[in-house]
C-alpha cells in the first residue's frame, strides 16, 4: 500500500510536553520556509488533558517556525512509520519571536549572557526513566542481571541516539524500581536544550517500538526513588571558546566569574524551583536523605546539594579546567528543558550583573547543620510544594525583566490550575497521573 511519510514540527510547551503539526516529508522544503500555524491557547494545555485559562481564549495567531538543524528520524523499518520530527521556535506572524514561546526565551538568554558578560555556556541533561515492562526486583540497583533484563532497548535506543547526532556518553541500571539512567555529552547554547527533548522522545519512541513505555516521571510512587533531570554545565569566554571555570588559586577553584553564576543560581534557586520542579509530585521527590535537592547549597561530591561543583580526574591526561564545570540537581522531566536553561542562565546574569562572592562550599548535609550556620552561608529549604514555589516565582524581581510578563503570567497560570487538577487526589493517585504523563 501507498504510504507518505511524515514529519513533525514540534515545541516543548509549558508543560513539557512537545506538541506540534505534521506535513507530508515531501514538503520539507516549502515548510522550512514558511512553517505552520499555532494556536496560542495551545500553550495552556496542560500535561494532563484539560485547558488552563487562557489569556488569549480562541483569538490569534502564531507560526511554528522550524528548525531543520534539530531535525530528527529513526527508522523502525518497513513494519513502523519513521519517527520523524523537528523543533520550532513560535513566532508571531511578522517573523519575530512570541512572548511565550520557550526556545526563543532561551535563546534571547544566551544572547544576553554573551551581550553583557561575553560569555557563551555549554550543558548536557543528564535523565533518568523508568521501562515499564521489565520486572521490578529487590536487587536490581546498578546491577548486570537489570541491564540484561532490558534486551535489546539499550541498543537501539543509542543506535536512535548516534544516528540523530547526539554525543552517547553511558547508559545504565540506576538505584529506582525499573530504573535506567542515559547522559549524552554537552551541547553549546539551545542545541542542549534541543538535545534533551531528543532524549526524552527518542526513549519513548524505542520503548513503543518494543511494546512498551518510557516513563520519565519524577517520582513513580510515594514510597520510591525519583527520577531526576540533573543538568551539568559550564561557561566558556565568547571570543575564544575557552573555559572560564576553573581558578587553582580561587575558593574551591571557582574562578570569580563562573563563583557569581553559581551566586545568582543558589540566590534564586527556591524561586527557580517554580520551573525546574515543575509537578505537584516533583517535591516529593526534593526531601532529605533522598539523594535529591532539598536545600539551595553548593555542595563538591554531593549529591544532595541543589548546586555541585562535579569532580575532576587528574589521571585522565586531560587539562583540569576543560573538565570543571557543575551540575544542577533540583530539576526533573515535568519541567520544560528550554525554560530550565533559560531560567538558569537568567538566575546567573543576576549574580554576574550584582557582581556577588563566590559561594561557599556547604561542609556537611544542610539538614545537620545548625540554624546559624545554614543563616551564615545563605541556605535555606526548598519549598515543599509546587503552590510554594509558584508564590516565590511570582514575587521574585530579578526575573521579571528578563522572562518578561506575558510568559511569567502564563506559566503561573498555567502552573496554578494543574496544581488544582490535583488538589484533591492522594500522593499515590498524583503519581499515576503523572505516570503517564511523562
Amino acid at each position: 500500500m501507498l504510504r507518505e511519510e511524515i514529519i513533525m514540527l514540534c515545541t516543548a510547551d509549558l508543560a513539557s510536553q512537545v506538541r506540534g503539526k505534521g506535513f507530508p516529508a515531501c514538503d520539507l522544503e516549502s515548510r522550512l520556509k514558511k512553517g505552520i500555524g499555532w494556536t496560542p491557547t495551545n500553550s495552556m494545555i496542560t500535561a494532563h488533558g484539560p485547558i488552563a485559562p487562557s489569556p488569549w481564549g480562541p483569538f490569534g495567531d502564531t507560526v511554528l517556525v522550524p528548525d531543520d538543524a534539530t531535525r530528527v528520524r529513526v527508522d523502525f523499518g518497513d513494519e513502523q512509520a519513521a519517527f520523524h520530527y523537528m523543533m520550532a521556535d513560535i513566532c508571531n506572524l511578522d517573523g519575530t519571536p512570541w512572548s511565550v514561546c520557550p526556545r526563543s526565551f532561551l535563546k534571547r538568554m544566551l544572547k544576553q549572557l554573551e551581550d553583557r558578560h561575553g560569555l557563551k555556556l555549554k550543558a548536557a541533561f543528564e535523565h533518568e526513566f523508568m521501562l515499564e515492562d521489565v520486572e521490578e526486583l529487590p536487587n536490581a540497583s546498578y546491577a548486570l542481571d537489570a541491564f540484561r533484563r532490558q534486551g535489546r532497548f539499550a541498543e537501539t535506543y543509542l543506535g536512535a541516539l548516534k544516528a540523530a547526532g547526539l554525543e552517547i556518553d553511558t547508559f545504565m541500571p540506576e538505584f529506582g524500581p525499573k530504573q535506567y539512567e542515559v547522559t549524552v555529552g554537552p551541547a553549546e547554547g539551545v542545541k542542549a536544550a534541543d538535545e534533551a527533548v531528543a532524549v526524552r522522545e527518542i526513549a519513548r519512541a524505542v520503548a513503543q517500538y518494543f511494546g512498551t513505555r518510557a516513563s520519565f516521571t519524577p517520582i513513580l510512587r510515594p514510597d520510591a526513588v525519583g527520577n531526576g533531570v540533573h543538568m551539568h554545565f559550564s561557561l566558556m569566554d565568547a571570543a575564544s571558546g575557552k573555559p572560564v571555570n576553573y581558578d587553582s588559586q580561587g575558593k574551591n577553584n571557582m574562578s570569580e566569574t563562573a563563583g557569581s553564576f553559581l551566586a545568582g543560581i543558589l540566590k534564586l534557586m527556591p524561586a527557580l524551583t517554580a520551573i525546574t520542579a515543575a509537578g505537584t509530585i516533583s517535591y516529593l521527590r526534593l526531601t532529605p536523605n533522598r539523594w535529591s535537592a532539598a536545600y539551595n547549597n553548593l555542595g563538591e561530591r554531593d549529591r544532595e546539594a541543589g548546586l555541585r561543583i562535579c569532580p575532576v580526574f587528574p589521571g585522565s591526561g586531560t587539562d583540569i579546567s576543560k573538565q570543571f564545570h557543575f551540575e544542577f540537581r533540583a530539576a526533573d522531566a515535568t519541567a520544560n528543558p528550554y525554560l530550565v536553561l533559560g531560567t538558569l542562565i537568567a538566575a546567573g546574569l543576576h549574580g554576574l550583573d550584582q557582581k556577588l562572592d563566590r559561594p561557599e562550599v556547604c561542609p556537611g548535609p544542610p539538614q545537620d547543620l545548625e540554624e546559624a550556620q545554614l543563616r551564615d552561608l545563605g541556605i535555606v529549604r526548598l519549598p515543599q510544594s509546587l503552590t510554594e514555589a509558584l508564590d516565590l516565582f511570582e514575587g521574585e524581581a530579578a526575573f521579571k525583566p528578563l522572562l518578561g510578563e506575558d510568559l511569567i503570567q502564563a506559566y503561573l497560570a498555567h502552573k496554578r490550575f494543574e496544581v488544582d487538577l490535583m488538589k484533591d487526589l492522594s500522593d499515590g493517585q498524583q503519581c499515576e497521573k503523572y505516570h503517564l504523563a511523562y
